[in-house]
């Protein structure tokens, strides 16, 4: 089977990650607290949900992800919305302050404390895969969190799972829509990583 493992970081991704798991479920199936009515047994022929759901052996789907703010106020929307049941509690990591839309909080300093707890929970996820693709990261450049923490998780995802895929879904800033005037320069801030890996991808 070809897993992937989705990280959705920040407000933006995380926001982007519940409107997303909630399409996955309508796609499959999969109803708010994981059960699956259409799959009479366990462990059943199709499988096509693997890529993103394992399943428990109660017959429970769950999703391959991990939800990350350095803040709690918009992981636990999901705590206490309508797909509760469906996340493991481990899936949802959070810290007590946000990064403040700073690049340097989110990557320095903030992001710094809660990252080993963000790759152990990620590697519990990739001990469940039989053959992992690669990762698909839900983020925003403009916040803090989106562009500082992300920036250093996927650092550190290069070097423990090296040449494994790494896909971004990311909202860049528009000065319509702008909730902070530091956007842009989080956005650069961010940029010269994703420049350093691309050129450690082609060439490397």
């Amino acid at each position: 089977m070809r897993e992937c493992i989705s990280i959705h970081v920040g407000q933006a991704g995380v926001q982007i990650g519940n409107a997303c798991w909630e399409l996955y479920c309508l796609e499959h199936g999969i109803q708010p607290d994981g059960q699956m009515p259409s799959d009479k047994t366990v462990g059943g022929n199709d499988d096509s949900f693997n890529t993103f759901f394992s399943e428990t052996g109660a017959g429970k789907h769950v999703p391959r992800a991990v939800f990350v703010d350095l803040e709690p106020t918009v992981v636990d929307e999901i705590r206490n919305g309508t797909y509760r049941q469906l996340f493991h509690p481990e899936q949802m990591i959070t810290g007590k302050e946000d990064a403040a839309n700073n690049y340097a909080r989110g990557h320095y300093t903030i992001g710094k404390e809660i990252v080993d707890v963000v790759l152990d929970r990620i590697r519990k996820l990739s001990d469940q895969c039989t053959g992992l693709q690669g990762f698909l990261i839900f983020h925003s450049f403009g916040g803090g969190t989106g562009s500082g923490f992300a920036s250093l998780l996927m650092e550190r995802l290069s070097v423990d799972y090296g040449k494994k895929s790494k896909l971004e879904f990311a909202v860049y800033p528009a000065p319509q829509v702008s909730t902070a005037v530091v956007e842009p320069y989080n956005s650069i801030s961010h940029h010269p990583y994703n420049a350093g890996t691309f050129r450690l991808c082609v060439y490397g």
